[in-house]
């Protein structure tokens, strides 16, 4: 058997992709590889913009080469669907030849969340690891100067919440392609993983161990030693989770459970300027890709 992915999970960044990885890991017929985002395929183009905050440190976790790529799936046994979940691949299609050129035609999920809280999502994301200083609205702004300035695209928020394109020129390049919005997801979860088990051609009625379980979850915490060591990236945490006899995502998730706060909200204001920025992009999503966009905010106004 060819140790190599069969499948995707090639988008977006904040829209589940964690928790997606955790549940599935638990099938017997699915492999996924020990490291979440190997972004193989998009090493090259994001190893050149490592300006920002500690990009560099991130990016170099990443599989630098077609070595390092495989030797994640040489523990490979007798499962049906191999997997690569690696948010970026979604956002650029440049990579997309090259991904069939060493796979083949891969089956492609892409799970997208309603943009204007992916955005936020995001942001908050960057705040409590400490590298994001501006408020949302300023970052915002910011985000053509930081493009300018080689800042990964982990900042870059409302390009990384814009979608049609990107889910158009998946379907254009593979085959067999799966969209899943995050909110249909977590309201429906039984049946959405039902939905991709069969997308897999695997086993359907597997129910993950952890499926009430939530993994990276959002929002702010406490800020002291303990969070900013989770939230964080350091040779001692990368020994941690390589020695520590239970799941460290959900040894992560309950630490950090017991210092979480509450949400800070959006201002109403903020929303609704950015309701006309993101409105064509998703009425197209909705009327030309099919894309169940039910559970997100009202963007026809």
């Amino acid at each position: 058997m060819k140790k190599v992915p069969n499948f995707l999970i090639a988008g977006l960044p904040k829209c589940g992709t964690t928790s997606m990885h955790h549940y599935l890991k638990h099938h017997p017929q699915i492999f996924l590889p020990s490291q979440k985002e190997l972004h193989y395929f998009t090493h090259d183009i994001l190893s050149k913009n490592v300006q920002g905050p500690r990009d560099a440190a991130v990016n170099k976790y990443h599989a630098a080469n077609w070595d390092q790529y495989a030797q994640f799936y040489s523990f490979v046994d007798k499962e049906i669907a191999i997997g690569d979940v690696s948010p970026s691949y979604a956002s650029y299609p440049e990579c997309f030849p090259i991904i069939k050129e060493k796979l083949g035609q891969v089956k492609v999920i892409v799970l997208l969340r309603d943009p204007i809280n992916r955005a936020y999502s995001n942001y908050l994301h960057l705040v409590r690891e400490k590298r994001e200083k501006l408020s949302f609205e300023q970052a915002m702004s910011e985000e053509e100067n930081r493009q300018k300035q080689g800042y990964s695209d982990f900042w870059r928020y409302a390009y990384n919440s814009t979608y049609s394109d990107k889910v158009q020129a998946i379907k254009d390049s593979f085959d067999e392609v799966l969209v899943i919005p995050f909110e249909l997801f977590v309201a429906d979860k039984y049946n959405q993983l039902t939905r991709i088990f069969k997308f897999l051609g695997i086993q359907s009625d597997f129910i993950p161990p952890n499926i009430e379980e939530r993994f990276n979850e959002g929002g702010t915490y406490q800020d002291n030693a303990i969070t900013s060591f989770l939230h964080g990236h350091s040779p001692v945490k990368d020994f941690i989770k390589k020695v520590i006899p239970v799941d460290y995502s959900s040894f992560k998730a309950k630490i950090l459970s017991k210092f979480r706060k509450a949400n800070p909200q959006l201002q109403d204001d903020t929303i609704r300027k950015l309701i006309p920025f993101f409105k064509s992009d998703v009425l197209r999503l909705k009327k030309e890709l099919g894309v169940d966009i039910s559970l997100w905010r009202d963007y026809n106004g």
